[in-house]
């Protein structure tokens, strides 16, 4: 009988841009509004800081996350083209490099040299990237892909307290919108927690904490700054 088991390890490239990128962009947007209107600014002002917010904060993103994913891929390329060298220059220190890392792992020293001598008849270097190098495929993000997962994630998370900002009169706007904006990334975490296969209620609150944190600090500058103005 067939048993098929269901794994959350193929999600990690693109799940941890596309959180990053929504957690980005609603704790930096709603800080960024939260400190405008706490020194004072107009209505208008707050909206306007808010879309230049969202669209150099997403756009940010996107460079950076293709820039970081693009570097990870070019150092695995280079390792990976050394290590075809070392196989062809030097395979009988390979398959000694290969049998060590069994062993290591807790095979006898027969079956560990087996195993590595089978592994590298069958594919060489796939078993010295995934033993040897620690590379595996479906663990890795594509960097547009990446870029873009972060930079339309960001622009989403943006644009809940921009909403809410929008909605709200200036009486009231900073409360609403860092109530509002820790409800949606205590939802956030709960939800990538769930993608992932963590604690719901431990994903929520670690990033409803970070949120109100730096939303409470651009506050107080907001103040600072305001007060002093006037």
């Amino acid at each position: 009988m067939r048993h098929s088991e269901f794994h959350r390890s193929h999600r990690i490239g693109w799940l941890r841009a596309a959180v990053l990128g929504a957690n980005d962009g609603i704790v930096s947007t709603a800080s960024l509004l939260i400190g405008v209107a706490a020194a004072g600014a107009a209505h208008q002002t707050l909206m306007i800081t808010g879309i230049a917010g969202l669209v150099s904060g997403a756009m940010s993103m996107a460079a950076g996350e293709y820039v970081s994913v693009s570097s990870q891929s070019d150092t695995e390329a280079a390792d990976i083209a050394r290590e075809t060298e070392e196989l062809a220059l030097h395979p009988d220190h390979e398959l000694d490099e290969l049998t060590g890392i069994y062993l290591s792992r807790g095979l006898t020293p027969e079956l560990a040299h087996e195993v590595a001598k089978q592994l590298t008849q069958h594919d060489a270097l796939a078993a010295h990237t995934r033993d040897e190098l620690g590379i595996v495929d479906n663990m890795n993000a594509n960097p547009t892909q990446a870029a873009l997962a972060s930079a339309g994630t960001f622009a989403v998370g943006a644009a809940l307290p921009l909403l809410v900002a929008y909605l709200a009169s200036s009486a009231n706007s900073i409360v609403l919108i860092a109530v509002w904006s820790l409800a949606f990334l205590a939802a956030l975490g709960g939800l990538a927690a769930k993608a992932g296969g963590a604690n719901l209620w431990l994903g929520a609150g670690r990033v409803a904490f970070w949120g109100a944190l730096a939303m409470a600090a651009t506050a107080g500058v907001g103040s600072l700054f305001g007060v002093v103005a006037a």
